[in-house]
């Protein structure tokens, strides 16, 4: 009699844990990076009432009766499926997509979180809403080394960037095939001025001049000049181009590893002209600067920043470059339910977690991170309202449980008058 009463306790107990963790997952509806968590029941020691016997004698063999003692929940679990993709536009706030945990700092502890949250602090700090410090590898003049232990990222707000002078020209286009249009004209000339920058982040223009003659007819030859910002300083000595076919000489390409090349050193400035795909066609003379190399002296002074899919932080300096300031560390476990929360949506690793495998984002076993978006919780609200009203029909009937054998207690005392 009293283990009915025993048994149905432990079902009131057992049904309301299961409550408990279905109102935490309900209230956690909106929580960033929050994983539902469910219970799992199981019976407890059952108490034997007649053992099993062997075929014996001609006798067929009995079952074991046994009396169940009640239920217990044998634990909880996250459930760690992806959670939705929330889209902020906030260069903090960071998702991500796959495997892995954001690597935080409290203390000298550290802890491991799926909620992307980030800002910069007033030391330049990359920290969490609560303040814990996200950790990564702090950039050294634009390059990450990922084989460091992770620390506290920074960001290097003041740093500059030092001037670099010139030294490469990409021109592109075509220069002129068609014959002589003039007579009295025996050669023809297109320029194309060319901003460049001194060792100091000066800057100047100088002139690129093809030059190009007639004679005789179907001449694939042109000589390029270059002039300093005056016009008539000449830098280096002019160089001879040809064109047979209308593309660049391939003995030139052969001579530079497949690379147009010409080269012009002046008093102070070495410049290379990369002249790979200019042809030589008919119709108009459109050629034209394609890319340079050197910049201005810039600086690092405002927090605008992009994060990469790798979880490089990429700054903007002053002078428009781009340079990478750092790199979000990325953790996973062997095992993710062994895992213990510790509140703020962060978790602590436990000896049946296993250590913490840490790398660089889109790495093997990594997830990526995706910039301006955060990752939305995965409860379920259909499932934990189903999961209500099954909590709450388990506990009601326990409840008539201990009814009822309260009531047949109460028979049973009621038979001495």
């Amino acid at each position: 009699m009293l283990r009915s009463l025993y048994s149905g306790i432990s079902g009131l107990h057992a049904h309301q844990q299961m409550m408990d963790v279905t109102g935490n997952n309900i209230a956690n509806v909106n929580t960033v990076g929050y994983k539902a968590s469910t219970v799992q029941f199981q019976d407890t020691l059952s108490q034997m009432i007649g053992a099993a016997g062997a075929p014996q004698n001609g006798q067929g063999g009995t079952n074991p009766a046994q009396v169940g003692l009640g239920v217990r929940n044998s634990g909880i679990l996250s459930n760690w499926a992806q959670g939705s993709q929330e889209t902020t536009g906030r260069s903090g706030d960071m998702m991500i997509q796959g495997d892995g945990f954001f690597i935080t700092r409290n203390g000298n502890e550290d802890l491991y979180t799926r909620a992307g949250q980030f800002s910069f602090d007033a030391n330049g700090k990359l920290v969490t809403a609560t303040g814990d410090t996200v950790q990564g590898w702090t950039a050294v003049d634009g390059v990450v080394n990922a084989a460091g232990q992770p620390s506290d990222i920074k960001m290097p707000l003041g740093s500059t960037i030092p001037p670099k002078a010139t030294s490469s020209i990409t021109l592109k286009g075509n220069l002129t095939s068609d014959p002589n249009p003039d007579p009295n004209v025996a050669s023809y000339s297109t320029t194309i001025p060319v901003k460049v920058y001194d060792s100091t982040g000066a800057t100047r223009t100088v002139t690129a001049k093809f030059s190009h003659t007639y004679a005789p007819a179907g001449n694939e030859d042109w000589t390029v000049d270059l002039t300093d910002s005056d016009g008539t300083t000449a830098i280096g000595s002019q160089q001879n181009l040809k064109f047979p076919g209308g593309k660049i000489d391939p003995t030139l390409l052969a001579a530079n590893n497949g690379k147009g090349l010409v080269t012009f050193t002046g008093t102070n400035d070495t410049f290379t002209l990369d002249v790979t795909d200019m042809t030589m066609y008919s119709g108009l003379s459109d050629a034209r600067v394609f890319d340079t190399d050197g910049q201005a002296a810039g600086a690092l002074t405002s927090l605008s920043y992009t994060v990469s899919d790798t979880g490089q932080i990429i700054g903007v300096y002053s002078n428009g470059l781009k340079q990478v300031l750092g790199q979000v560390a990325m953790a996973t476990f062997k095992n993710v339910n062994g895992l213990e929360k510790t509140g703020d949506s962060t978790y602590r690793s436990t000896v049946n977690s296993g250590y913490a495998q840490v790398g660089q984002p889109g790495a093997a076993g990594m997830g990526q991170v995706i910039s301006g978006a955060l990752e939305m919780s995965n409860v379920d609200l259909a499932q934990e309202f189903t999961n209500l009203v099954i909590a709450q029909r388990g506990f009601q009937a326990n409840s008539r449980i201990i009814t009822t054998s309260d009531e047949l207690l109460q028979e049973l005392v009621s038979m001495k008058r």
